[in-house]
């Protein structure tokens, strides 16, 4: 077993070592050769992307991003693949920072400083709506678990986190109207080479980029609906797929910027629902201690 977490971490490591240069461009050459029933890149399987990378240049790693929002220390407990170490995920721009607009973080801010007064003040995740796209691949310290499901024309992936389900066809179909917005947007997918492109659009302005403290500052950071989504997905070798998403949002950041990591098969990994409303007070007891601040002040 640890022969074999050996030869997946040195696999990680060539891939990321790569990333950086290719993030954003078409796969020159198919490298993985298995296909499926229809002649597709065979990416199926169970995934994982536990990484104690900082998700920014210059900030810690995810289990220790943001004090006192962190779970207890046995939910992090697995003895799945771990990614190498690097700087960031964020590979581009080439600091590892994410140049966000004034406006956002100030936003974000408030809505901090705000969470008492109403649940829209509250990241997605935390109303149990989703993650998000592109956030739900950004790991967390937890339940970092994807399954990829291929049938003719179309590819699934199934979240662990917060049980998101995205169908993703294949077929040239065009994006529904512009004035129909989503949550997680519209995705279309097409095969470059050995490398799965998925293309989202059509975001409502409701969301956020990400929304896990994994993601340090980033963390809250308002999307709008101009967001503009490209993700690649190349599988390398039997246990890594490379992952990287470019991220346009001219009402949000000054440039798109680009986030690389790997995904390690984990065929022992275990999907359990995630049922997010089952009691979870975290919402009702903040909107709760609200009004019991409000009746003090006013008394």
């Amino acid at each position: 077993m640890n022969e074999c977490r050996s030869a997946v971490g040195a696999a990680i490591a060539a891939v990321v070592l790569m990333t950086s240069a290719h993030a954003q461009a078409p796969d020159p050459a198919p490298r993985w050769t298995r296909v499926t029933a229809d002649g597709q890149p065979d990416l199926q399987g169970i995934w994982v992307n536990f990484d104690s990378t900082p998700f920014e240049s210059g900030t810690t790693g995810p289990l220790g991003a943001i004090p006192n929002v962190n779970p207890p220390a046995h939910w992090a407990d697995h003895d799945s693949p771990m990614s190498p170490t690097r700087r960031s995920m964020v590979v581009d721009p080439a600091n590892g920072r994410v140049p966000v607009m004034q406006w956002a973080e100030a936003k974000r801010d408030y809505d901090l400083a705000h969470l008492e007064d109403a649940p829209q003040h509250e990241t997605p995740w935390v109303r149990c709506i989703t993650r998000g796209v592109p956030g739900g691949m950004f790991p967390a310290g937890y339940n970092n678990g994807y399954e990829i499901i291929q049938i003719p024309g179309y590819v699934v992936i199934v979240y662990e986190m917060i049980h998101d389900t995205r169908i993703i066809p294949l077929d040239g179909r065009p994006h529904v109207g512009a004035n129909i917005r989503l949550w997680n947007g519209d995705s279309r997918g097409r095969f470059e080479g050995s490398t799965l492109v998925v293309e989202t659009t059509n975001f409502n302005d409701k969301g956020a980029i990400a929304t896990s403290a994994a993601t340090g500052r980033m963390r809250g950071i308002p999307h709008s609906d101009e967001l503009h989504v490209v993700e690649r997905f190349t599988r390398i070798s039997e246990d890594v797929i490379n992952y990287s998403v470019t991220i346009t949002d001219p009402k949000v950041y000054t440039a798109p910027w680009t986030v690389a990591l790997p995904l390690n098969r984990d065929p022992s990994y275990l999907m359990f629902e995630y049922a997010c409303h089952e009691g979870n007070l975290a919402l009702p007891n903040a909107l709760r201690a609200g009004r019991v601040r409000e009746r003090a002040a006013q008394q």
